[in-house]
């Protein structure tokens, strides 16, 4: 073997094993997800095994080798003592064994020390909902055959402890062309394109991924511009003090929930995504007696009411279903299929219906009253 040959074999004799140790830490820990200092320590751990690995591999002469030797020379016999078929084979069988147990490490790592560690996130594999509601006017009556207030609107305020006067699903009576009226229930309608979004000056409202509309008393300002941009009215203020039991002030805030109610800031209907997740309809939906209201996924297309199963996109065009004020260019969440009652037995021209009644028999101190 010259010089040239041999100053080769030992430049790949010496480098070859750290190399191929530290390319492959680095594969194995760019698949796990690996960060910061646990990566780093793990990395460190990975080079160090795989280095001893390969030393005492490199050190164990097989036949195979000798033959290559034999064959074709000093250069072949150096890189196949350094990496035969069984030391390939070998050397991707401890990186499989490292594989699953470098993705769990981590957050075992900033577990003990007492770091905590946020949820997985959604995978990005996975759908995304697309929350929206259909409300059947042909079975509203405004509870009208039930001898009491919306029920909607009372599992509203109870289940959000909301403050008086905040009526976040309001069931207005509204006149039907000729004569005899109609309920119309009416919660924010978690427009795609949200003017209240638009006007924002500091973010405090915004569209999630899911096309609803939240608010973050945390953020909001209390300036009303958003109040003021919503076509609905399906925004409220607390002008005070929110009169609320005093339970309330006993929950962490959390803004899809928006409890406890905050002075200054403004709330609204959520559409109740953390009960959602969890796997429980919203309140309006539990209480309707008449089970007129259907909580769905447009990516789904499914929707139920909590006692039936229906296809959204199906059912809103079977029953020629409208949405409020489509001029304006607002894309609702809020479906309504038209009727007044007829399926439960109202006639138009039975009309009024029980007030709203907020159920707090007290509330915390320094509760201010305001009406609308």
């Amino acid at each position: 073997m010259n010089r040239s040959s041999r100053s080769l074999s030992e430049t790949i004799r010496a480098v070859g094993p750290l190399w191929l140790a530290v390319m492959s830490s680095a594969l194995l820990a760019a698949a796990a997800g690996i960060r910061g200092l646990p990566g780093l320590l793990l990395i460190t751990i990975g080079v160090g095994t795989a280095v001893a690995v390969f030393a005492r591999l490199r050190n164990r002469q097989t036949s195979q080798t000798v033959v290559a030797h034999d064959a074709t020379g000093g250069n072949l016999q150096v890189l196949l003592r350094m990496i035969d078929r069984r030391t390939a084979i070998r050397m991707f069988g401890m990186s499989a064994l490292f594989i699953g147990p470098m993705g769990g490490v981590p957050r075992a790592l900033e577990l003990l020390a007492g770091q905590q560690v946020p949820e997985e996130t959604q995978s990005p594999f996975s759908r995304i909902r697309q929350w929206a509601m259909i409300i059947d006017l042909r079975y509203c009556d405004g509870c009208q055959s039930v001898g009491s207030p919306p029920r909607c609107t009372a599992a509203c305020v109870e289940g959000h402890l909301l403050p008086e006067p905040m009526q976040w699903i309001e069931v207005f009576e509204d006149e039907l062309e000729g004569e005899g009226t109609r309920f119309i229930p009416i919660p924010c309608q978690h427009c795609q394109n949200p003017p209240c979004v638009n006007v924002c000056p500091v973010g405090a409202t915004f569209s999630t991924p899911e096309g609803l509309v939240l608010i973050d008393q945390e953020r909001c300002i209390g300036c009303r511009i958003c109040m003021a941009a919503c076509p609905y009215d399906r925004r409220f203020f607390n002008w005070g003090e929110p009169p609320v039991p005093p339970e309330a002030h006993l929950a962490k805030y959390n803004l899809e929930a928006q409890v406890p109610a905050l002075k200054g800031t403004v709330m609204k209907c959520d559409f109740c995504p953390d009960m959602v997740r969890a796997g429980t309809l919203p309140y309006c939906i539990q209480a309707c007696p008449n089970q007129a209201i259907y909580y769905g996924d447009l990516e789904e297309d499914i929707a139920t009411n909590g006692r039936q199963l229906v296809s959204m996109a199906a059912f809103s065009a079977e029953h020629n279903a409208f949405i409020l004020k489509e001029e304006l260019g607002t894309q609702p969440r809020v479906f309504y299929i038209p009727g007044h009652g007829e399926a439960v037995g109202r006639v138009p021209s039975r009309t009024g219906r029980l007030p709203t009644v907020w159920p707090w028999t007290r509330t915390a101190p320094g509760g201010d009253v305001w009406s609308r």
